[in-house]
């Protein structure tokens, strides 16, 4: 099941980027054992979907006798990630160097939003932090209006648990022909950066401003935007190409001579307003039927609920049902080995026991758990 299959990975626990990334390679097949912290054992929300297909050991790693188990449930690993500031897994004597001493084939993922090096390196921060600094932040919003969080997608998601995932991916490929593992430093800055490179690339052509709601994508152009409708809700259009944009005119029955001069970026404004006004006119579903089968580049904008239940989602099933909790499915989607949700979240500690049979230690459980060096669920 899955491409990940047979690979075997080690997740500290943590919050947001770092667990993601350890959900996406559990959907694709590999084994993801999350280190829990000892007092959560017990503990389950079948809604918390990143810890889904994952199995938990819980370990108190204040204690010299839990690095030593965990080092042993390293030996046999293909990943490591954790999260935590720089030099904290090094305090703990659980860094690269401690170990590689153990795996020297290990790939050690690093999740931080401000990267082991730098001048913010150690700060505390969050994704809006992290997004500030790479001009991703800056880019997004109304003019004349502070800048608008993209939720945590960009800093956390995509530029950090996603790129971390496929980090791990390459190193995988890598290590297969090496032989030798290799420490990944994944940080949510870098990655934000990196999902900006068309616009800075754009930047440095200079058909790019340094100003929000001026620019092509961000909100500025008549035919690339939102537009409330009469009931409220609202639809998206990104007539860009052309074609596209001529059928957007022909459907909304607007003056052809008036909107001939698409890339005119002086009557943008101007032309936004007209649109805003015929948009108007109807309701958000009596636009869908408008343009259904056009070629313009349209959609609904839909809530969340709305999205689970909309059609098309509906027949990929792009949302899926476990356990009562309607959630995401894995993707992206493989024609011969699909990736699967193996299970949804278990309680902390679950696997605790079949964790230390599994690295030889079986006599030692009992006594282990009663000194509250493990704990089970």
């Amino acid at each position: 099941m899955g491409p990940l299959k047979g690979i075997k990975i080690i997740e500290f626990s943590a919050l947001g980027p770092g667990p993601f990334c350890g959900m996406v390679l559990a959907d694709l097949g590999a084994e993801v054992i999350v280190i829990d912290r000892l007092e959560s054992a017990g503990q389950k929300s079948k809604t918390d979907i990143a810890s889904r297909g994952k199995k938990s050991i819980a370990i108190d790693l204040k204690k010299k006798e839990s690095i030593n188990l965990i080092k042993d449930i390293v030996k046999d690993a293909d990943v490591v990630i954790e999260g935590l500031r720089p030099g904290k897994m090094e305090k703990l004597e659980m860094g690269p160097s401690d170990f590689f001493k153990v795996n020297p084939k290990l790939i050690y993922g690093r999740m931080t939003g401000w990267g082991q090096f730098g001048l913010h390196a150690t700060d505390p921060g969050h994704d809006i932090n992290y997004i500030a600094l790479t001009g991703a932040l800056s880019s997004i919003g109304i003019k004349n209006s502070p800048p608008t969080p993209p939720l945590n997608l960009v800093g956390d998601f995509g530029g950090g648990g996603m790129l971390l995932a496929m980090g791990i991916c390459a190193a995988l490929v890598e290590v297969a022909k090496s032989g030798k593992g290799q420490v990944i430093d994944s940080a949510m800055t870098d990655g934000s950066a990196l999902l900006m490179s068309m616009m800075y690339g754009f930047y440095s052509a200079g058909i790019w401003t340094d100003h929000r709601e001026s620019n092509l994508l961000d909100g500025a152009a008549h035919f690339y935007g939102c537009y409330e409708c009469k009931d409220g809700k609202y639809v998206s259009v990104g007539s860009i190409e052309p074609q596209f944009y001529e059928e957007l005119v022909k459907r909304l029955e607007l003056d052809r001579e008036k909107f001939k001069d698409q890339m005119d970026r002086s009557r943008w404004s101007e032309l936004k307003k007209i649109m805003e006004k015929k948009f108007m006119e109807r309701t958000r579903d009596e636009w869908c039927e408008v343009m259904k089968g056009g070629d313009i580049c349209f959609a609904p904008v839909l809530s969340l609920e709305e999205s689970i239940n909309y059609k098309h989602n509906k027949e990929r099933e792009t949302f899926i049902d476990i356990d009562g909790v309607i959630q995401p499915a894995p993707a992206p989607r493989f024609s011969n080995t699909p990736g699967k949700i193996q299970h949804s979240p278990v309680e902390k500690g679950k696997h605790t026991r079949e964790i230390i049979k599994s690295i030889g230690k079986e006599n030692l459980i009992e006594e282990l758990l009663k000194s509250k060096i493990i704990a089970e669920g």
